[in-house]
Formats: C-alpha cells, structure tokens, sequence
C-alpha cells in the first residue's frame, strides 16, 4: 500500500493531491483512489474538492495544474 502526498502551494490556498494505490505480489493494481483538497493556509482545514477512482487521475491533475498555473487555482477557488 502507497500513499503519495503532493502539495501545490498557492498566495491564499494550498492544493494538496494525495494518492492511494494498492497493488498485489505480481504487480496488479488492486486499488486507486486520487482525492483533490483545498487546504486554507491560515487554518489547515481541507475541503474535498474531486475524488477519482482512475488510474493516473492524480498524474492528470498535476499536470493541469503545472501548465494552466494560477488559471488551475482560480478554478479550484470557485469550487
């Protein structure tokens, strides 16, 4: 079991994507789960934003957020 955290860092809020993936002794992906959350800066509470159950959701958010930049964010703010 493999849980990675990846934290985008923004002025007034902080896009936090965590993974989980589980896979089995041949190398079988037994589950997937990507969760997308808003972290406030000044408080730390997370609000869930997306939860995806597809392979490499994660690996799409990211680079969304990396080629779209401050665009990603104002999205994510509206939500």
């Amino acid at each position: 079991m493999a849980i990675t955290t990846t934290v985008f860092r923004g002025l007034a809020f902080n896009i936090v994507v965590e993974e989980f993936h589980e896979k089995d002794a041949c190398g079988h992906l037994l589950g997937y789960l990507a969760s997308t959350y808003r972290q406030d800066k000044l408080t730390s509470v997370q609000h869930l934003l997306r939860r995806s159950r597809l392979p490499g959701a994660a690996e799409t958010m990211k680079r969304e957020i990396q080629r779209d930049g401050l665009q990603a964010f104002r999205r994510f703010a509206l939500t």
